[in-house]
């Protein structure tokens, strides 16, 4: 993963500060947490900055929402290049591919979607492409790992990709029609390709619906009889005695 760095200073604004509607949101934030924890409300603070300033977050607004909050500027820092979400150079207008470069997305071919990003966008990551709309980076693990190799495109994954897929799915976004986001084969979810591969004899769940009421009327008999209502709890939770915690134990 390359080193996570802030845009050179003259890609850099030289101020930066919230819209009405955002300082107004931003206060509501801050409100949520109790006396002496508001830096607390970091994250989400950076990433509504991030979403003012065209998807990055320039140091001028790192720097702003460290002010707002009462933090020293490098924990602010701190916080903005740890994580990925924050995108700290300028990005493609359409679209900014982060792609997982974790071992899960490597081994199912993630390298074939560096090949199309150098090819499509750029030969090297965190430049925007030509015509301005796309750039990329690589990112450790996004999550999705049983559906590798996946990439996150603002806010949505798009998974078990190949190069045809990824192509595919840029073309989408350089013509305003992203399609449609998660697994890009025939799976829901994470579930098995095609289907569930275990415990799919239907027979083996024959009668689990009236199992419950089987088990309840089993119970209400039970504790009819006199002196039972200590052997109840047992039939129901098939566990052991108590053990008696007076007793000891008898020496080897």
């Amino acid at each position: 993963m390359s080193v996570r760095r802030l845009a050179p200073p003259e890609q850099q604004p030289k101020e930066f500060s919230f819209t009405k509607e955002n300082l107004d949101w931003a206060k509501a934030q801050v409100a949520k947490y109790p006396e002496g924890r508001q830096q607390s409300a970091i994250i989400p603070l950076l990433w509504r900055a991030q979403e003012q300033h065209h998807g990055w977050l320039p140091e001028a607004a790192i720097r702003y929402v460290a002010d707002f909050l009462g933090m020293a500027h490098i924990r602010a820092l701190e916080v903005a290049t740890f994580y990925t979400m924050f995108i700290l150079q300028p990005c493609g207008k359409k679209a900014h591919v982060q792609v997982c470069g974790t071992t899960p997305c490597m081994l199912r071919g993630a390298g074939e979607l560096f090949e199309v990003c150098k090819n499509r966008i750029h030969h090297e990551p965190h430049h925007v492409s030509e015509d301005g709309n796309f750039s990329w980076e690589e990112v450790e693990c996004l999550g999705a790992c049983v559906n590798a190799p996946m990439v996150l495109i603002w806010n949505d994954t798009y998974e078990d990709l190949t190069a045809e897929s990824f192509n595919k799915v840029l073309d989408g976004f350089a013509k305003d029609e992203p399609v449609p986001p998660g697994p890009q084969i025939d799976r829901q979810f994470s579930a098995p390709v095609g289907g569930p591969q275990t415990l799919t004899d239907a027979s083996l769940y024959a009668g689990s619906a009236t199992q419950g009421s089987t088990d309840t009327a089993l119970l209400d008999d039970k504790a009819k009889k006199p002196g039972a209502a200590a052997n109840v709890r047992d039939a129901g939770t098939a566990q052991p005695p108590l053990r008696d915690s007076k007793k000891k134990p008898k020496p080897n």
